[in-house]
């Protein structure tokens, strides 16, 4: 029944005679089913709360219309007729509802059509609603492409045409302890595939009870979401308990506080675990309840090992798992072992070692090594990674000067002009995009993933369009050589107001930050460690090279690479205590906050 089930908001438009306004019902917390009547037709059935009657749709075929635009969104429209009845689906999990809407499409397409039959006589009378079976490969076969006129009575959501990159056993767990409402911390190395499952959250929850976060803009836009300080409205969190939960206390803040069940933060281990306890008061202070985190459900992401919170100099960093509140929010503690960035054992074993720490002399012969390699081609040159941002600014304006020929700049439309630097901080890409032939170009966006244009796709620009926008033409490293489009970004401002920014999802590619590249996989990359300042910094710059060959490491110092020991100590004790207890995460109970903790 999963498919063929869908638990959201639902309003009904049922129109009147005489031209009058239609008579309208609206349904929270449905449940929506499609099934089969006694004739073996598509039916589709709103079932409310509080024993009210249900209400139930005959679906023919030719005279069914699906609105999809905004299934992204968790909402879609069902037209049933020319003059019938519209019912209105909101506040859906959006991957749920995508399948829900293709499961109807076709369904509904490949079903009987005209007048019904007379029902055969049966020794049993066949019930008078059965929920619809799961799609077989018959239907597939049997639904039709576009119909007469050009038109498509059930449009198919666009984001279902191609087919999606399956979780694997471990990332389908995680998911089964979100949907079972346990607050959850998921860790993994780089390359895991830790931001891919957090869409997939993300898919899986109600829109207008779900926050994503994360502790960096960047992070934040990948993901849909705002900041975690933006959401939390409390500035750093530093004043004293009272004056913080006032801030919360204002309007459009508290409104969101009130109204999250789920709260989703990616990239935790940048999140200082003071500010993390002060959430968690806050939290309980504004929704008046003394539950864990005031009872929101916690859907965490990150990995301990790599970048730590920024602190000031004379401040002592403070991880989240060292928060006083930490033990009693998080229920679960799940790992991703498969690593799907890089293919290469050799590689991965490499990078284990890193992220422990662990420099030994086999280490540090293959690292030396990748500076005499050389990935460039096609005019691509590798791009270095940076532990300063003010270096990648100085690089990239540098090597864009020495190019000869005409500037093309490229201004960003922007929601909100006045709001340009919170823009800044959340989209990818800057309101001002400078390019010159030869320059060397990254993308900041996935646009194709099955052609390898993805976000970190490496390019170099061997043209522009002679038209008036003078669009640029990039040939990847992946083969593709493509004219790029201005693109649009979305995400949350304050108040949770929707801004946007539209720009080319270009940005010059010399050098980026280690900092800027979390989440990425570069083709190739050049990487100087001596500047290294942070734990773990060594480990996420190079994790983000898809290979051992495409990697090139200068002036290399086996002190470059370290782990926290606090950090080390955290994950030493949640694998013993895995060893102890051998509990599962299917018998584990809310009640008793033991953690479970799935490793390699």
């Amino acid at each position: 029944m999963a498919d063929a089930g869908l638990r959201c908001t639902v309003a009904v438009e049922q129109p009147l005679p005489g031209g009058q306004a239609p008579r309208r019902r609206v349904v929270r917390g449905a449940l929506v089913l499609l099934g089969r009547n006694e004739l073996r037709r598509p039916v589709l059935r709103v079932v409310g709360g509080g024993g009210a009657p249900a209400l139930s749709f005959a679906l023919a075929g030719d005279a069914v219309r699906l609105f999809t635009r905004f299934a992204g969104e968790g909402r879609a429209a069902v037209r049933i007729g020319p003059g019938g009845a519209q019912v209105l689906l909101s506040d859906c999990p959006p991957d749920a509802l995508r399948r829900f809407l293709r499961l109807l499409r076709l369904k509904v397409t490949a079903g009987p059509r005209g007048a019904p039959r007379s029902p055969r006589l049966l020794d049993r009378p066949p019930p008078a609603f059965a929920v619809i079976s799961p799609l077989q490969e018959r239907d597939l076969l049997r639904a039709p492409g576009r119909r007469r006129g050009g038109e498509r009575p059930a449009e198919e959501p666009r984001a279902e045409r191609r087919p999606p990159a399956r979780l694997s056993a471990e990332q389908e767990a995680v998911l089964d302890a979100v949907r079972s409402g346990k607050s959850i911390f998921f860790t993994g190395c780089a390359g895991t595939g830790k931001s891919f499952l957090l869409k997939k959250v993300v898919g899986s929850l109600p829109p207008k009870s779900t926050y994503a976060t994360a502790s960096t803009g960047v992070a934040a836009c990948h993901i849909g979401g705002t900041t975690l300080h933006a959401f939390a409205g409390i500035g750093s969190g530093k004043a004293p308990l009272e004056q913080c939960i006032q801030l919360a206390e204002r309007p459009g803040v508290r409104q969101h506080w009130l109204a999250c069940q789920h709260l989703i933060i990616d990239e935790i281990s940048m999140v200082d675990g003071k500010f993390f306890d002060r959430l968690e008061a806050v939290a309980r202070a504004v929704r008046k309840r003394d539950e864990p985190f005031g009872g929101i459900q916690l859907i965490i992401c990150g990995d301990f090992l790599q970048l730590p919170p920024v602190c000031k100099a004379n401040e002592e960093t403070k991880f989240c798992f060292q928060a006083k509140s930490w033990r009693k929010c998080i229920h679960v503690n799940m790992e991703l072992t498969e690593v799907r960035r890089q293919t290469d054992k050799t590689f991965i074993s490499l990078l284990s070692a890193v992220r422990l720490g662990r420099c030994t002399e086999e280490v540090t012969r293959q690292l030396m090594q990748t500076a005499a390699n050389r990935s460039e081609r096609d005019g691509i040159l590798a791009t270095r990674l940076c532990t300063h941002k003010d270096d990648v600014e100085i690089t990239n304006e540098r090597c864009l000067q020495q190019l000869s020929g005409e500037v093309h700049t490229f201004e960003a439309l922007d929601s909100d002009p006045m709001l340009v630097k919170l823009i800044d901080a959340q989209c990818p890409v800057g309101g001002r995009v400078e390019l010159k032939l030869g320059a060397q170009v990254m993308l900041a966006k996935n646009l194709d993933v099955s052609r390898g244009l993805v976000n970190g796709a490496r390019g170099v620009v061997v043209g522009f369009e002679s038209e008036q926008k003078g669009l640029p033409k990039v040939r990847f490293l992946c083969g593709v050589t493509q004219v790029i489009k201005m693109e649009k970004w979305v995400f949350k401002g304050p108040s949770g107001v929707h801004l946007s920014r539209q720009q080319l999802p270009l940005k010059l590619a010399w050098a980026i930050s280690i900092h800027k590249s979390q989440g990425m996989s570069l083709d190739c990359v050049e990487i100087s460690l001596s500047r290294v300042f942070e734990s773990g910094q060594a480990y996420v710059a190079l994790s983000r090279a898809r290979s051992l060959a495409g990697l090139r490491v200068l002036d290399f110092d086996p002190k470059a690479v370290r782990a926290d020991p606090s950090v080390l100590q955290f994950y030493r004790q949640l694998r013993h205590h895995q060893l102890l207890t051998q509990d599962s995460l299917h018998t584990h109970s809310g009640a008793d906050e033991k953690e479970n903790w799935k490793c390699s």
